[in-house]
C-alpha cells in the first residue's frame, strides 16, 4: 500500500527542501529489483545500494572486498524497480583514489547503474574528487563518522566523534563537503549531540544511521531492519518485522517511524 502523498520524481533538490520544511527523510538499502519497488511503494525518499551488500548479499566479512562491476550491477537492478524515490549508489573501496579515477568510475555508476547520486566515504582527502564529479554534473553524497570502508584502519565498527577533536573534524568535514559540491551526506555511529549540532552547521540534508534523532533523516540496512541480517543485529537498528504481517508493513512501518521521529529512539542512539 502506497504511503506517499506524493508519485513525483524525488531529486537532491526535492531532498534538500525537505531539510528546509523540517520534513523527515526516510532511506534504506536495496540490492534487488523486487526490494526497490516495496521501498518506492512505500514512500522512501532514498534508496542506497549500499556496498554493504558485501556483507549481507555476498557474505563478505566487510565492504572491501566489492567492485564498481558489482556496484553498477545492483544498481541497475534496483533502477528498474524505482518510480519516485531517488537512487543513491555507493562508490566502493578503492574506486575514488584520485579525481580521475573517481569521475570515471562515477560516471559507470551513472551510465550502467543508472544512478541519480553517488557516495563516497570521507572529509579531507575526497574533496578534489567530490568536486572533480559535482563539476562534471554526477551529484554527490558524502559519507562521515563511521567509515566501513577504512574500517581495518579504525581498528573495528566503533562510534566515532566522542572527543572534542575528531567532533569539531567531522563538523569542518561536512561543511568542506557541502562547499565541495556535495548535495547530502550520511553519518554513521556518531553521538547524537554531535549529529544535532552537525545537521544545523551545514544546508545539505543529513541523514543518519546510529547518529540519533535530529538528523534531517534516517537510513538503514533493509536486511537489519526486517532481521534477515546473519550474525548480531547493530545497535542502532531495530527490527520492524516483529510487529508487521510482511515486509511491506515493516517499510511502511519504518517510513512512518522516521516522519514521526519515533525512530531511532534513545536506545537506537550513542
Amino acid at each position: 500500500m502506497s504511503q506517499h502523498s506524493t508519485s513525483k520524481k524525488i531529486t537532491n533538490t526535492e531532498l534538500s527542501a525537505m531539510k528546509t520544511r523540517g520534513e523527515k527523510i526516510a532511506s534504506l538499502t536495496a540490492y534487488d529489483a523486487s526490494f526497490a519497488h516495496i521501498l518506492d511503494q512505500a514512500g522512501v525518499e532514498m534508496v542506497l545500494v549500499g556496498d554493504s551488500l558485501g556483507m549481507v548479499v555476498q557474505g563478505q566479512s566487510s565492504t572491501v572486498p566489492v567492485t564498481i562491476d558489482e556496484m553498477a550491477y545492483h544498481s541497475k537492478m534496483v533502477s528498474r524497480g524505482l518510480e519516485r524515490a531517488l537512487l543513491v549508489t555507493d562508490m566502493p573501496f578503492m574506486s575514488y583514489p584520485d579525481p580521475q579515477t573517481a569521475m570515471n568510475n562515477a560516471a559507470i555508476l551513472m551510465q550502467q547503474g543508472y544512478a541519480n547520486m553517488v557516495k563516497l566515504e570521507g572529509g579531507q582527502p575526497i574533496l578534489e574528487c567530490v568536486q572533480h564529479i559535482v563539476g562534471q554534473g554526477i551529484p554527490v553524497c558524502g559519507h562521515l563518522g563511521l567509515l566501513p570502508q577504512s574500517v581495518n584502519q579504525l581498528g573495528g565498527y566503533r562510534v566515532q566523534g566522542k572527543d572534542d577533536a575528531q567532533a569539531k573534524a567531522i563538523i569542518e568535514d561536512a561543511k568542506s563537503l557541502q562547499q565541495a559540491g556535495a548535495s547530502a551526506i550520511v553519518v554513521e555511529c556518531i553521538p547524537s549531540s554531535l549529529a544535532k549540532k552537525l545537521t544545523a552547521s551545514v544546508d545539505i540534508p543529513i541523514i543518519g544511521i546510529g547518529a540519533g534523532n535530529d538528523c534531517d533523516g534516517q537510513v538503514l540496512v533493509s536486511y537489519d531492519m526486517l532481521d534477515i541480517t546473519a550474525g548480531k543485529r547493530p545497535k542502532f537498528s531495530k527490527n520492524f518485522m516483529l510487529e508487521a504481517g510482511n515486509i511491506s508493513d515493516a517499510v511502511s512501518a519504518y517510513v512512518q517511524a522516521v516522519k514521526n521521529k519515533k525512530f531511532p529512539a534513545d536506545e537506537h542512539t550513542f
